[in-house]
């Protein structure tokens, strides 16, 4: 059983998702919250397996900063389910550790999938998300930094991202953020391709490093 943690301010949309989500017989609403803070406060306590994270939540705390308090539990998944699409708010959500990145305008059966993606520690990324996020670093001529390199390197190795996160003395959640930034600079989405593409380039040797 998944335990969804709904975290957005409005009310009408929370009951919207609510129903979207009761339909499912392997999900269960752990509980709703208006506020970043409140949302942190109820990831604590209610320990949910997924946080479906809205970004602009009133006055107080942005989504993307409850979602770095939240990842940082080192417990939930964030997934963010915003109608906002800019660079900024992509790359902050990212940044601070989000699972995946839907728009609210999905398709319910994309948020089902997502979420059950997130659950088991997938990165999920809308269709137009994905395309911003590598135009962004294509247009900057990114390349692969020398972390980046090393965390491939141990994918190619075939290392989980736990033994990748053990290996480089980072938290799992650092391991994932390398490699949504690798996903976009490679232009892939999933490991084995990551691996394949980054091989065929050059950048590492099957196998390893």
């Amino acid at each position: 059983m998944i335990r969804i943690l709904l975290v957005d301010d409005h009310p009408v949309v929370r009951s919207g998702l609510a129903a979207m989500l009761a339909g499912q017989p392997d999900f269960e609403l752990a509980g709703e919250a208006a506020t970043g803070e409140e949302g942190v406060a109820a990831a604590r306590d209610l320990a949910p397996d997924v946080v479906l994270m809205d970004l602009q939540l009133g006055p107080g705390m942005h989504g993307s900063e409850a979602t770095r308090l939240i990842v940082e539990m080192d417990g939930p998944r964030v997934l963010v389910l915003t109608t906002f699409d800019t660079d900024a708010d992509i790359v902050a959500a990212i940044e601070a550790g989000a699972t995946g990145y839907l728009l609210k305008d999905a398709p319910s059966d994309d948020l089902h999938a997502a979420i059950r993606a997130a659950a088991a520690g997938a990165s999920t990324l809308a269709p137009s998300v994905a395309s911003r996020l590598l135009g962004r670093v294509r247009s900057s001529d990114a390349t692969l930094s020398p972390r980046e390199l090393e965390v491939l390197g141990h994918v190619a190795a075939g290392l989980s991202n736990r033994q990748i996160s053990k290996a480089m003395f980072l938290s799992e959640t650092t391991v994932k953020t390398h490699l949504v930034h690798i996903y976009a600079k490679l232009g892939v989405e999933s490991r084995t391709a990551a691996v394949a593409v980054a091989t065929r380039k050059g950048l590492i040797r099957q196998g390893g490093a």
